[in-house]
């Protein structure tokens, strides 16, 4: 996996500055000036670095590449990013008058274009945020650029355009936000009443608010104009029509018009597209280089990917942490599975959880399976626990199929003491509202996840079940089709002999589940893990939604305003 490394050129002191003469370029048949010292004293170090690559002359004196500049500027709010953060009115102004301007107003151009080609190449490639000043539990993988490997050959090969946009993530999901960007500016501008209403409403009820509801389906392409009379009537063309706006934000699309629903259509353009603004710059934060191999979250819509050469080879639901206790936003890579893991009860829930039922009544404990002990690692009785002291204590619980951490646990270094995990509550996945835990985050079905991971590493060694006996099926069809064959011939007994035996058949991992012991494999390949946040994208279905579980969208969409 390849990370661009940012190669600074600040030092706790500048670099002595190296003065330069004018010279003239026989080629463009004009002087190239040299940028007095004095100009540049005051500027940041990366500025000075920039330039000291031109060996401090300016930059920008090919009209072409300060069009390129200018149209990349112009282009910005197809990236969700305002154009005048950029300088574009007072660029347009003095290059207008380009050809008059006096020799030190020309260099002060000069300087203003490469001050914005950093600014505009930085927001391109991190953000224009840095997002832990934005959010506290933030912990990507750090991006910066080398600008100063790009720009000379940008500006002596005429690509500063291409050079600007190859800076742009390249993710599907970035580019179908820029789609939903393009589509939601085609809406008219919508000032929506709320419609409200204290009752569900289901197919063929008879309601005057259900003739907004239908306006409000028009206005989101859900329904077709023609297809509906703006009747108080639920009528069947509806009922599909909102069953396909449910699907489009996250929710059970079962026609039924309930309070999330009706929240989701009081959502006026504005709104979504602030969302859509937020989510574009978020994308910019995130990696741009997710690995051949790795899981990737989204958080607001409860789902991970498994990912290998491109192509999603496992996809799961999950169940992330309430707004309480929000699962961190982070990129890390997988170190190991713990299979039959126990489970050491964290001081938050140790704080709010555990000493209150416990004090309520000690058999808390066992019917959990919980052993207490004390700072000396010595084992504590539940009734000489000490209610007063509980934090002092360490509790863990036993492994099995009921642990709060189920049968396996996914490790990755982070600083939030966080992983996936197995759970004890396994029916949470057939919730709509998945933001039901302490903060880690619980996967369906992880052991066959783990296994699909594993099943490249110690020669096959831990492949399922499943694939080994295709394996096996496709050896024996190979077999068949030689010349040769003869299938040996079983009898009665020998026949449900073998079928018993194939019948009880386990692979490695599940004959270590079956001894209860906690075992740990490693990790050998790298495989990296991206519990990420986005709440928007398009696809073939249209603009796509999620409900912003941990209200992050509106405080970014007012810092990228004010910033």
């Amino acid at each position: 996996m390849l990370f661009v490394v940012f190669m600074s050129c600040k030092n706790s002191s500048k670099e002595e500055f190296v003065e330069s003469e004018d010279y003239f370029d026989t080629i463009r048949k004009m002087t190239v000036h040299a940028m007095p010292e004095d100009l540049l004293a005051d500027k940041t170090d990366s500025i000075r670095g920039l330039y000291k690559q031109f060996d401090n002359h300016e930059i920008w004196i090919d009209s072409e590449n300060r069009e390129d500049l200018i149209s990349q500027i112009e282009k910005a709010k197809y990236e969700g990013l305002n154009p005048e953060d950029y300088n574009l009115s007072k660029i347009y102004q003095i290059e207008l008058r380009k050809d008059s301007l006096q020799l030190e107003e020309q260099l002060a151009y000069d300087i203003l274009l490469t001050q914005t080609f950093e600014k505009i190449c930085n927001h391109f490639y991190r953000g224009k945020l840095n997002p832990k000043e934005v959010y506290d539990n933030w912990d990507l993988y750090e991006k910066k650029v080398a600008l100063s490997s790009l720009i000379k050959p940008a500006i002596e090969n005429k690509k500063i355009g291409a050079t600007i946009t190859s800076l742009l993530p390249t993710h599907p999901q970035y580019l179908s936000l820029k789609e939903a960007l393009a589509n939601i500016n085609t809406l008219p501008n919508s000032k929506f009443d709320s419609i409200n209403t204290n009752q569900k409403i289901k197919l063929n009820d008879n309601l005057e608010v259900i003739k907004e509801i239908k306006r409000r389906l028009v206005y989101w392409k859900d329904l077709k104009v023609n297809d509906t009379l703006y009747t108080s009537k639920y009528d069947a063309k509806t009922f599909e029509a909102v069953k396909k706006f449910q699907a489009r934000h996250g929710l059970k699309n079962d026609g039924v018009i309930g309070i999330g629903t009706l929240k989701a259509l009081n959502y006026n353009k504005e709104t979504r597209k602030a969302q859509i603004l937020a989510n574009l710059e978020r994308w910019r934060w995130f990696s741009r280089d997710l690995g051949d191999q790795y899981l990737i979250i989204n958080l607001p819509d409860y789902w991970l990917n498994y990912v290998k050469n491109n192509d999603t080879i496992a996809t799961r639901k999950i169940v992330c942490g309430r707004p309480k206790r929000m699962t961190p936003i982070l990129s890390s890579r997988l170190s190991n599975f713990v299979f039959n893991p126990t489970w050491t009860v964290p001081p938050t829930i140790i704080k709010e959880d555990l000493s209150v039922e416990a004090s309520a009544n000690r058999n808390y404990f066992s019917r959990n399976r919980i052993t207490i002990y004390n700072g000396k690692n010595e084992e504590v009785s539940p009734y000489s626990w000490n209610p007063d002291k509980a934090e002092s204590y360490r509790y863990v619980q036993t492994p099995g199929y009921n642990n709060s951490l189920g049968l396996v646990k996914f490790n990755f270094p982070n600083h939030h003491l966080v992983y996936l995990h197995d759970t004890n509550h396994r029916d949470y996945f057939a919730y709509t509202y998945r933001a039901l835990s302490s903060g880690c985050v619980r996967v369906e079905n992880p052991v066959n996840l783990a296994k699909l991971i594993l099943s490249d590493q110690d020669n096959g060694r831990w492949k399922s079940i499943d694939s080994i006996r295709k394996e096996r099926a496709e050896r024996e069809k190979k077999l068949m089709l030689q010349k040769n064959y003869k299938p040996k011939k079983l009898t009665p007994e020998e026949l449900a002999e073998k079928m018993k035996l194939e019948a009880e058949e386990k692979d490695e991992i599940d004959k270590i589940i079956d001894k209860k012991d906690t075992y740990y494999i490693k990790v050998k390949q790298p495989i990296y893990i991206h519990q990420l946040y986005w709440t928007s994208w398009k696809d073939k279905n249209g603009l796509q939604f999620r409900d912003d579980i941990y209200n992050l969208d509106m405080m970014l969409y007012e810092k990228l305003k004010s910033s």
